[in-house]
């Protein structure tokens, strides 16, 4: 892990969501330089299922070594903000840094998401970090090496991240846009970054995202807090930048990422918004010129119905491989009854009936209720149940869509590692 250097010992962070997770583990981080840390986040009163509030997170800062000022602050209201900075000027003189971490996320289709959520992301994630950038850019002015950094991605124009969760990404991007205004605005007075993490990172967010037991897939919110202590500790000359967090701590010499791991050694869930072979540190933004992928040639002859034929088809092929695999064990351990609704040269439906004696799968809808309805093309199904596409990839960049039982879908992603030698 990063070591503290003391840079920021004596300074101001007004930090938005600091109660919990990422917010929080900035804090602290920065508390362990004698930093004075505003708590500008929600929760005054214990939440009935997610950990933290803005006192109990000052008790841990100020046990860090840093002192703390927790302030009740929605970012969807002025006034809250504009009083809280005020309250932050009061007590440490002034503001040096602001992280913009606040962040509200709802993953559905267009159709899917309803208005007070679409309002809540855009007043969160796009006003919520305008607003709160404009209240101290004032103070961070005063500053000796301000700093503006807001957790949010470098803008990727891949129609992929925008098909599956539109209202989003647009939020997201928002965010990503005030870093490209803002830095130029304020080039030589204030800097201001963007950092995103290249894996997921376990928070109460992702829990619910995911379901029990994707933390194994995911890595600790150390790894972005030290990212963050690193651009926070450079000159303000270092501005208009989107920042990966392991390219950056690579860059800065570390090379043991399994400490940041929750399960070191566990496959990791690659964030939004990145490409595969996205890496990148200091990267202005630029273009994305999306190319669309070859469609691969289907391998049976076009206009041919017959069943021999069908046979002969590498989804049919896939789900006899599997009819063949399935053992008793399997249906006793995983209990579940899976239907696919696959799109393409393919498409239709399929399903593996886990639950039944004996167990089964085919074409056509499952004999029992499906308690997890999986949704891709079937040229991504083919490649996931060869191994050549790991389903948690699949999920996170939309190329599949689960519907019912997260749980379910879990166990059935660790029976496909057993099979894929048999596929």
């Amino acid at each position: 892990m990063l070591p503290n250097t003391g840079k920021l010992a004596g300074c101001t962070l007004f930090i938005t969501g600091a109660s919990r997770g990422i917010g929080k583990a900035i804090a602290l981080k920065a508390a362990k330089d004698g930093a004075n840390i505003v708590i500008a986040a929600k929760t005054a009163e214990p939440h009935p299922t997610l950990s933290g509030t803005i006192y109990t997170a000052a008790a841990e800062i100020e046990a860090a070594g840093g002192k703390a000022l927790p302030c009740v602050v929605n970012v969807r209201e002025e006034q809250q903000i504009i009083n809280a900075v005020e309250k932050a000027v009061k007590t440490f003189g002034g503001i040096d840094i602001l992280v913009n971490n606040a962040s509200a996320i709802s993953l559905t289709g267009t159709l899917e998401t309803e208005m007070k959520k679409v309002n809540l992301m855009m007043d969160v994630n796009v006003r919520g970090t305008y607003l709160t950038s404009k209240t101290c850019l004032p103070h961070l002015r005063k500053s000796k090496n301000p700093h503006i950094l807001n957790l949010s991605p470098p803008m990727n124009m891949n129609p992929m991240w925008f098909k599956n969760h539109c209202a989003y990404t647009i939020s997201k991007y928002g965010m990503s846009m005030c870093v490209l205004g803002m830095a130029e605005e304020f080039r030589g007075e204030v800097a201001v970054n963007a950092l995103w993490p290249k894996t997921a990172i376990h928070t109460a967010a992702m829990d619910m995202l995911g379901g029990s037991g994707i933390e194994k897939q995911c890595r600790k919110t150390d790894i972005i807090a030290d990212a963050a202590y690193c651009i926070l500790t450079k000159p303000k000359s270092f501005t208009g930048n989107f920042i990966i967090d392991e390219a950056l701590l690579r860059e800065e010499g570390v090379k043991d990422f399994d400490v940041y791991a929750i399960a070191p050694g566990h496959p990791l869930i690659p964030d939004f918004f990145l490409d595969l072979e996205t890496d990148m540190i200091g990267r202005k933004q630029e273009g994305y010129a999306f190319k669309e992928e070859k469609k691969l040639s289907g391998s049976h002859q076009e206009g041919s119905e017959s069943a021999a034929a069908k046979l002969l088809s590498p989804v049919a092929e896939t789900f006899r491989v599997i009819q063949g695999a399935i053992t008793e064990e399997y249906v006793r351990t995983t209990q579940g009854v899976f239907q696919f609704e696959l799109s393409g040269d393919e498409g239709g439906t399929w399903y593996i009936d886990l639950k039944t004696k004996g167990g089964n799968a085919g074409s056509g809808k499952p004999p029992l209720k499906a308690d997890v309805v999986m949704s891709m093309s079937s040229t991504d199904f083919v490649k996931m149940f060869t191994g050549k596409l790991k389903p948690t990839l699949a999920f996170m960049t939309g190329k599949l869509r689960i519907k019912g039982n997260m749980a379910l879908a879990i166990k059935l992603e660790k029976m496909l590692t057993q099979l894929n030698s048999k596929l």
